[in-house]
């Protein structure tokens, strides 16, 4: 099983494109899952707000800043978002099982149903 994660900030959300770019400066850090769950728990995603959860997890703040003032990810952000459109993926969260598509939150039962039945068709093949 593989996790991937991409970017697909919203067009029309106020600091949509700031955020994916702190989050891929925190991941330079090491802190991409605690700045990601930062950012969804307090929901400010301004300049200042992103400044402040880095120094509140303890990254080096001067080069987080630089890297986000530079746009240093911005075509790491914009090449997910290629990727999101080339996939015909608009919603998030969107997931694939085995090339099936299932779009939006869905309770766990329904991610257990989609692999149960995707590794029983994987046995019955190579039997």
């Amino acid at each position: 099983m593989r996790l991937a994660i991409i970017h697909h900030p919203y067009r029309y959300r106020d600091y949509a494109h700031l955020s994916a770019q702190a989050a891929e400066a925190a991941r330079a850090q090491g802190k991409f899952w605690e700045m990601h769950d930062l950012m969804l728990e307090r929901r400010r995603l301004d300049r200042d707000s992103l400044i402040g959860y880095a120094r509140e997890l303890g990254l080096d703040v001067p080069r987080f800043t630089r890297e986000l003032d530079e746009q240093k990810y911005l075509a790491r952000v914009n090449q997910d978002v290629e990727l999101a459109q080339s996939l015909d993926i608009y919603q998030t969260p969107t997931f694939f099982i085995n090339g099936r598509k299932i779009v939006g939150e869905r309770p766990f039962e329904d991610f257990r149903k989609i692999i149960d039945e995707e590794l029983a068709q994987a046995q019955a093949t190579e039997n």
